[in-house]
């Protein structure tokens, strides 16, 4: 009998957490070695100077941080690039999020609302998010046929008599951007629009029935219920829109032929970065790049967490 116990109290105290451990193994032996190895190798790179001259190789020789401070150096001109460029990706990006995140609202609230019962929400669904299956680089490709000084855009605009000669959308700084930030908001507000949707629909459906009850508008009960409880899918969106907006680079890329035109006003700090790569082979200048491009991120990210959080009481 005290045998029998002996057995039941040994299974009783088995640990399955190992196999919790083996499951989530597979995860982090991927991420230590296609993502944490190349960060880590990235900044190593960041402190050495390794690049090439024609068909000579320079390096790699440590220098410290004498990458950063080239990086922060003042041109001929007094301008600081590496923050005029990251001021471009904020700008676009700011520009293209605030609509896209507004009216991914503003349409997630719109189908979800059981008082409108739309109908055919699969099929607004998918036509939503088609734009976000289209590659950003043939979207750009579009955008700059019809936007081009021969394209149908000009011809409508000369024919309706608004403009008298066709207009360079690509020689101005405003158009150029404006043209980017619609782009990035046409590619991405459908994805959004489809998480928020999730994050309402997952909100219960009492709540919204017991405000009304209540007699509250709807302008109160989207203040009040949906937009507190639908706040940690919005930080989500926000963040990863934000990070995403960080890494631009194929839409004003191919827009602008790699050039930022005009006056390099549409240079973002991935193409910034992508220069150093592709003309001297500047490993270490591209490391320090990437290495700010971290920072600045995760900075910002901590910016938009703690500020569109706070603790209960």
């Amino acid at each position: 009998m005290s045998k029998q116990n002996s057995r039941l109290s040994r299974r009783k105290s088995i640990s399955y957490a190992k196999w919790g451990y083996l499951f989530i193994a597979p995860f982090f032996i991927i991420y230590a070695i296609f993502t944490l190895y190349p960060q880590l190798l990235t900044i190593y790179n960041s402190f050495f100077e390794n690049y090439r001259s024609g068909l000579r190789q320079v390096g790699p020789t440590f220098v410290g941080f004498e990458n950063y401070v080239k990086l922060f150096t003042p041109d001929k001109t007094g301008s600081i690039d590496i923050l005029k460029y990251a001021w471009n990706t904020i700008v676009l990006w700011v520009g293209g999020a605030i609509p896209q995140i507004t009216i991914a609202l503003l349409l997630a609230i719109f189908f979800t609302s059981y008082r409108l019962n739309i109908r055919g929400q699969q099929f607004f669904k998918t036509v939503i998010y088609m734009p976000n299956l289209i590659m950003a680089s043939a979207f750009s490709m579009l955008f700059f046929t019809l936007f081009s000084t021969v394209g149908p855009i000009n011809d409508l605009l000369l024919n309706a008599s608004l403009i008298p000669e066709p207009y360079d959308f690509f020689a101005e700084k405003i158009s150029v951007r404006g043209l980017i930030m619609l782009m990035n908001f046409l590619l991405w507000f459908g994805n959004t629009t489809i998480l928020l949707m999730a994050g309402i629909m997952g909100i219960d459906q009492t709540l919204f029935d017991a405000a009304q009850i209540d007699g509250a508008s709807s302008v109160q009960v989207f203040f009040r219920v949906t937009l507190p409880l639908l706040m940690p899918i919005l930080i989500y969106t926000i963040i990863t829109a934000m990070i995403g907006g960080l890494q631009m680079f194929d839409v004003p890329q191919i827009l602008t032929n790699g050039g930022g035109t005009p006056n390099r006003t549409s240079m973002t700090l991935i193409m910034y970065l992508n220069n150093y790569l592709k003309t001297s082979k500047n490993y270490g200048m591209a490391g320090a790049i990437s290495v700010i491009i971290f920072i600045i991120t995760g900075i910002l990210s901590l910016f938009v967490y703690r500020s569109l959080t706070k603790k209960d009481n």
